[in-house]
């Protein structure tokens, strides 16, 4: 009986693939046998990237994405596509967050991350979702959301915003691209510690944060494995429109 999560001659790409969840999602799959683009802003993370990968056997490109320009967008698939073959898994990773509060936040710091959160991750599920209908292959999209866009929170409104759009934009293309056998799913962690936040987790507020999970802990990057690569592989070949939650419960107890 074949395996549903094999990932073995499939072709993958990762955006926001230079650090934090975007780069694990990257070595996951690649360890799961797909080949990986590996694309975001700065290019030089992800050529020491692709040689982590390569020395265990893997196969990965490095490259530059701006996920907010059309044109970038559509060279970066186009050279994924010509290197390692039709992509059928997307993982929507790319986003940036802004803390200040809501009176604080002006018209450019809104745009910024509603742009790379919101507008970023269409623009690429756009043009990755032509390329699988126009093939007719079908395929897997994995916008990487968050809890915060199903809950609020104080100082982040645009950060909410884009990521409750993108909750709202993956159910819309999961609806309208079922009849391509595209999967459009979103993955909504909780607190997940990476470089980016570690410090902050660490502080008094971070430990006061802690308390209120369930589990009394964050969240670590491979607490997301099971989640991504069950949509990532065949196994979720049914599921689409869907927002996993990975949380340690934190929303349930909310």
């Amino acid at each position: 009986m074949p395996n549903p999560f094999d990932l073995n001659g499939k072709a993958a790409l990762v955006t926001g693939a230079s650090s934090g969840l975007g780069r694990h999602a990257a070595l996951l799959l690649a360890g799961a046998g797909a080949k990986v683009a590996l694309a975001a802003r700065r290019i030089e993370p992800l050529v020491e990237l692709e040689r982590q990968i390569e020395s265990q056997d893997g196969r990965a490109i490095p490259l530059r994405l701006d996920v907010t320009d059309e044109a970038s967008v559509r060279d970066c698939v186009a050279a994924a596509e010509t290197e390692l073959g039709a992509i059928s898994i997307l993982v929507n990773n790319a986003g940036i967050g802004e803390t200040k509060a809501a009176f604080d936040v002006t018209e450019d710091d809104w745009d910024r991350v509603v742009d790379t959160n919101l507008k970023g991750a269409w623009l690429v599920a756009q043009e990755v979702g032509r390329h699988m209908a126009h093939l007719g292959h079908g395929g897997s999209i994995i916008n990487i959301a968050s809890v915060l866009g199903l809950a609020g929170s104080q100082r982040i409104p645009a950060y909410c915003a884009s990521k409750g759009g993108l909750i709202s934009l993956t159910r819309a293309l999961a609806v309208e691209w079922a009849r391509h056998d595209i999967r459009v799913n979103a993955l909504a962690p909780g607190y997940i510690e990476t470089d980016i936040n570690r410090a902050f987790l660490a502080s008094p507020a971070g430990d006061s944060l802690r308390k209120r999970i369930p589990f009394r802990r964050f969240g670590r990057s491979e607490d997301l494995d099971g989640a991504l690569m069950l949509l990532a592989s065949d196994a979720s070949r049914y599921i689409s429109g869907s927002v996993l939650v990975v949380d340690g419960a934190h929303s349930a107890a909310l």
